[in-house]
């Protein structure tokens, strides 16, 4: 795996600073089923960019928690065409990370990525459950003609028997997904965004509680007045600091092993949603790490 220097990858911190990773950083803007808004392939040198900004203080830990952890960044690659060969691309990619026994944090791209991210995950343990984020299911069979489709990325990787999911923010679903999600209710628990007022986060540590977690985060799952770049900006999402509670629960109560965040379309001029993606990963890694 090659690397860019500490100072051209995530955080941007100096050269001179020497530490073993447990972390690597993988840009994969793999967009190629976008079906409203584009520019996902975009997001990971943006969040790259943004992160250079980020304060590497955490008021909140009383530490600078890259020094405690240590991040490195894969150079970008070129990503194929075909979703089949780069989601093929993502895994191997990933199960080497793991092998290595570090953490990957793979930033894409649309997230259709998310099955090819988990595919060594699903091999290594057997029980994994996705804590995942977003304003839809994602559990269409197929969008478009497309089984690979960014609207079937959570129904691809419950094609893997060993994988359940715990989601937050959902607020779209097609009638379609209904007869799946009734079938699988054994597997998927999902907290709807419309009774957001009334969650049992009591509930969901119970439920997260010494499970093995691969966390995934489609920025639409914030609210749309936070994050209008991504290709299906939906109001009535999530904030900042009721998003990073989540986490915080998962990450006392869990072991988070993997993570992807997808879906950013940076708009030129904006670069407060391109920050916010690039703080985000820094709190999911902190709290991993430091919780």
């Amino acid at each position: 795996m090659k690397y860019l220097s500490n100072r051209k990858g995530f955080l941007g911190v100096d050269n001179k600073f020497n530490f073993r990773e447990k972390v690597v950083i993988v840009p994969f803007g793999l967009e190629k089923t976008v079906s409203y808004g584009g520019g996902t392939k975009n997001g990971p040198k943006e969040i790259i960019k943004a992160s250079h900004q980020v304060e590497l203080y955490d008021e909140e830990l009383n530490c600078e928690p890259y020094k405690k952890i240590g991040i490195k960044t894969l150079k970008p690659f070129k990503i194929d065409k075909n979703v089949k060969k780069a989601l093929k691309k993502i895994a191997i990619l990933n199960k080497e990370i793991i092998n290595r026994k570090l953490f990957p944090m793979t930033l894409g791209g649309e997230h259709s990525i998310t099955p090819g991210c988990i595919g060594p995950f699903v091999k290594k343990y057997k029980k994994i459950c996705l804590l995942h984020f977003d304003a839809h299911a994602d559990l269409r069979d197929s969008y478009n003609g497309n089984k690979f489709s960014h609207a079937s990325a959570i129904r691809r990787c419950l094609d893997h028997k060993n994988v359940s999911v715990i989601s937050f923010g959902i607020r779209n679903i097609s009638e379609s997904e209904i007869p799946f999600l009734k079938k699988n209710k054994s597997r998927i628990n999902i907290f709807w965004a419309k009774d957001k007022a009334n969650w049992n986060l009591q509930k969901f540590k119970r439920l997260i509680k010494n499970k093995t977690v691969y966390l995934t985060f489609d920025v639409d799952g914030f609210d749309s007045s936070i994050m209008p770049a991504t290709g299906t900006p939906e109001p009535g999402g999530l904030f900042w600091d009721e998003t990073l509670n989540i986490i915080k629960i998962a990450a006392k109560n869990s072991k988070i092993v993997g993570a992807d965040i997808n879906e950013l379309a940076p708009i030129k001029g904006f670069n407060s949603y391109n920050f916010l993606v690039a703080k985000l990963v820094y709190k999911i890694l902190t709290y991993k790490y430091l919780y």
